[in-house]
């Protein structure tokens, strides 16, 4: 029989049924499971029938008032069956829901209140994705950059992470998500389109209109350009879910500019993200800042991404990372020492110092990048990322964890 297989769990028969027809009437898919309830452990018989049954994907309903049962549903089936793409169903006005359900593996959120063509929409887009999904990498990984206070520094150390990580590595991309993007010019960059482009057109969007708003780069780094002009538009927690999952599926690497920016969409990007890099200097006001932004990210997720990136830094006697990390509240994790001689020029020329290696700065972006892309993975899904040692203290430093989960389903 033709369609896509599809598996419906739910905790209510009616809308069981109701999601049923939906399905059925899109003439894309069938349904080859239909049950009330969900799967409460890695034994349970429901498991079992998804896989006898061959089910591509399965449609979890979530109770708004009572979301937790289906969450861990979700995450059940993503570790047990990762082959099977999970489709959340649930309130659109419910953006931690939202989150949550796509960190714990959902590849879609729809409304409760879905139309036919809504669901035409979701399987349409599984059925173009599926086969580079299944070529996809699983070590994906996104890395947000925020500033402590303004001027600190966080598109220059983004930009220059971004340059070095496609030096090494390849299939990078960077995503200006600042008010007014900035990321182009210091490329030396003039973007057609912008991330506005991509937002508006999500309803629509694969991976092929994906690559035709990027802007490529010399070294074959893709840019998916800020805004030129501020704008009032703001990403729904559904929309920036779905960009994220289009944009894992066709990079290695995921490099984000937030910096300017300090709101509920920052704080849902590094919920998405593995790694989130403060970029502050050593005086007073920055890091008194850092602190603040520090606090404010103890509503999502995201503060046990949270490492600081020292720039500008110049050692100062007697003022050490044991003292920043007291002021802050975060864990240093790189430095990228004092050379505006350097950094100055290039900013304005639009070439970035981290492909010029005979400079100590450029030498630094590199391996802040080596640092990111060669952190380990545990069973528990931490990044292990060691903090840079300062040279000269001869003090060693352990391994800290940088506790993730995953950004998509799939991963």
């Amino acid at each position: 029989m033709p369609g896509i297989a599809v598996a419906l769990l739910t905790e209510d028969r009616e809308q069981s049924v109701v999601l049923n027809s939906r399905v059925e009437s899109t003439n894309l898919a069938r349904t080859v499971l239909s049950h009330v309830g969900f799967p409460l452990g890695p034994s349970d018989s429901v498991l079992r029938q998804l896989q006898d049954q061959r089910a591509e994907v399965v449609l979890v309903s979530i109770d708004p008032k009572n979301p937790q049962r289906a969450l861990r549903a979700i995450e059940l089936i993503h570790a047990s069956i990762p082959e099977i793409t999970i489709f959340a169903v649930g309130e659109m006005n419910q953006p931690t829901n939202i989150v949550s359900a796509m960190r714990a593996g959902a590849r879609e959120f729809l409304d409760h209140a879905a139309s036919r063509e809504a669901l035409i929409e979701a399987f349409a887009r599984f059925s173009a994705t599926l086969s580079r999904a299944q070529r996809s990498a699983s070590t994906a990984r996104v890395f947000t950059f925020l500033n402590a206070k303004g001027g600190a520094g966080a598109t220059t150390v983004a930009v220059n992470t971004a340059v070095a990580l496609q030096e090494a590595h390849g299939r990078v991309v960077l995503v200006d998500f600042a008010p007014i993007g900035h990321a182009a010019l210091q490329l030396n960059l003039r973007p057609q389109f912008t991330l506005v482009d991509a937002l508006q057109n999500l309803h629509r969007m694969d991976g092929s209109l994906l690559d035709g708003l990027m802007t490529p780069y010399r070294n074959g780094l893709h840019l998916l350009a800020g805004a030129q002009q501020p704008h009032s538009a703001v990403p729904t927690a559904s929309e920036l879910a779905r960009l994220f999952d289009l944009l894992v599926n066709q990079y290695h690497f995921v490099v984000l500019d937030c910096s300017g920016r300090m709101d509920g969409t920052m704080q849902m990007i590094c919920d998405l993200s593995n790694a989130v890099l403060l970029v502050t200097q050593t005086d007073v006001v920055s890091l008194w800042s850092a602190g603040r932004v520090h606090a404010f990210l103890q509503e999502g997720a995201g503060r046990d991404r949270l490492r600081i990136v020292l720039n500008r830094y110049k050692k100062i006697p007697g003022f050490t990372d044991d003292d920043v990390e007291k002021a802050t509240n975060c864990k240093v994790l790189w430095k990228v020492p004092n050379n505006f001689q350097v950094i100055g020029p290039a900013i304005d020329k639009g070439s970035p110092v981290a492909a010029q290696g005979n400079h100590d700065i450029g030498r630094s972006y590199q391996g802040l990048a080596a640092e990111l892309a060669g952190a380990t993975t545990s069973a528990d899904g931490a990044l292990s990322l060691l903090y840079q040692q300062d040279k000269g203290d001869g003090k060693k430093r352990t391994p800290g964890h940088l506790v993730v989960s995953p950004i998509r389903a799939g991963q």
